[in-house]
């Protein structure tokens, strides 16, 4: 069957391509790696017949949703552990969190002067920007203590760049997993 090889394989290029994009949106502190799982349900859905279940299946997409999990993980442990090393209150790790949204969003829209990944590199810097300022200003607001603030605000900055790093990665893995089994069919 010819025919649906070639809409089997459209259709998995342009999974390949949506997931790509979704992975892209997590430089804004979005959830892109669930949007990469959306869109593998979605594939498996509609093509969970014949010789396309044996490559892109369930058991695959559980493995993708165990790796967005670990993500995940290491994002929020990694931003709340950097601030609270720092002896930062709830208030502060709360605050970077807001602040790695905005931050993110500025930094996207200003980006840097590099083509194409400018303003992802502006989102990843605007995100750490973001938290700092968030955890500095949540501390001072609970404590006013401009040197123990700064430091929150460094711990978080750090936190959450290596957190979005480590969620990246996760997400890097998952379109290699994802590509290998939609073209193992």
């Amino acid at each position: 069957m010819p025919e649906f090889e070639f809409t089997y394989y459209l259709w998995a290029v342009f999974l390949i391509f949506a997931s790509g994009v979704a992975w892209t949106t997590n430089f804004f502190a979005l959830p892109g790696n669930w949007f990469v799982i959306g869109f593998a349900a979605l594939f498996v859905s509609a093509m969970a017949s014949g010789d396309a279940a044996r490559g892109l299946n369930w058991e695959a997409v559980a493995l993708l949703v165990a790796i967005a999990v670990g993500g995940e993980l290491i994002e929020f442990f990694a931003g709340a552990v950097g601030a609270a090393r720092q002896g930062g209150s709830r208030r502060a790790v709360a605050l970077a969190i807001v602040g790695t949204i905005f931050g993110s969003v500025a930094g996207a829209i200003m980006g840097l002067p590099v083509p194409v990944i400018g303003p992802l590199l502006g989102a990843l810097a605007g995100g750490a920007g973001g938290a700092f300022a968030g955890a500095y200003l949540g501390e001072m607001w609970k404590h006013g203590g401009m040197d123990k603030s700064i430091n929150v605000g460094w711990g978080a900055a750090i936190g959450r760049l290596l957190g979005t790093l480590g969620k990246l990665l996760a997400g890097a893995v998952m379109i290699v997993i994802l590509t290998v089994r939609v073209f193992t069919a």
